[in-house]
């Protein structure tokens, strides 16, 4: 095990991003290319798409028009590409007209910890789900305790958490240190802290970087 190469995946994202999952299962297929030749440590790093989104949220349409200009059969036809996509993928898009973008601060201050505590890929890819597959609001405090505790972290330690203000200046500090590096939209994954591949790229090009730019170095 000593010998096997380690290689370390930062990923930028954002829990409502539909491309940060995407990209995410892309590179899990990659990665399972790799049984035995390598080790692969995740970090997952806080970017919001919406920092400014208010406790409310917003309509899913009312968003997509005002941010990117886009009308409601344009926004229903990108939809339906993320659906297949996700089905593609064996991730499940279950897009509804009432749908609401929330704000993610609290959820980026609960993944910030759960990476203390050996849970943050879990429990990211519960907050995925939770907010694509089964519609819940995860900017709600009761539905990410729910979800925290539903991965094997504390209740009580998630509730005084989500209750304070907890990692509130770690996560600024991880947003701006990416926007620093001009990371300005996400997903974007760097290996190794050296080759940073932006988007939800195919499983080939993540395959490639990790074959030919990290395992024959390592050889």
């Amino acid at each position: 095990m000593s010998d096997t190469p380690v290689i370390t995946v930062d990923i930028v994202s954002d829990v409502v991003c539909p491309w940060c999952i995407i990209g995410y299962k892309k590179l899990e297929k990659a990665m399972a290319q790799f049984e035995g030749q390598a080790r692969f440590e995740l970090a997952w790093h806080a970017f919001e798409l919406n920092p400014d989104m208010p406790p409310e949220g917003q309509s899913i349409n009312e968003h997509m028009a005002q941010k990117y200009g886009a009308t409601q059969e344009q926004s229903r036809a990108n939809r339906e590409r993320l659906r297949s996509a996700g089905n593609d993928l064996d991730f499940e898009f279950n897009y509804r007209e009432n749908m609401r973008m929330v704000n993610t601060f609290d959820a980026h201050r609960l993944l910030h910890w759960a990476g203390e505590n050996g849970k943050q890929t879990t429990l990211q890819l519960a907050l995925f789900k939770a907010h694509f597959t089964d519609g819940l609001d995860v900017s709600d405090h009761r539905v990410l305790v729910d979800i925290a505790a539903s991965v094997g972290l504390d209740e009580k330690r998630v509730r005084d958490l989500l209750s304070s203000d907890m990692y509130a200046a770690e996560v600024r500090a991880v947003e701006a240190e990416w926007q620093d590096r001009f990371i300005t939209g996400v997903p974007a994954f760097i290996f190794n802290k050296k080759f940073m591949v932006p988007g939800a790229q195919e499983a080939e090009v993540f395959a490639n970087i990790i074959e030919n730019k990290l395992l024959k170095k390592a050889a």
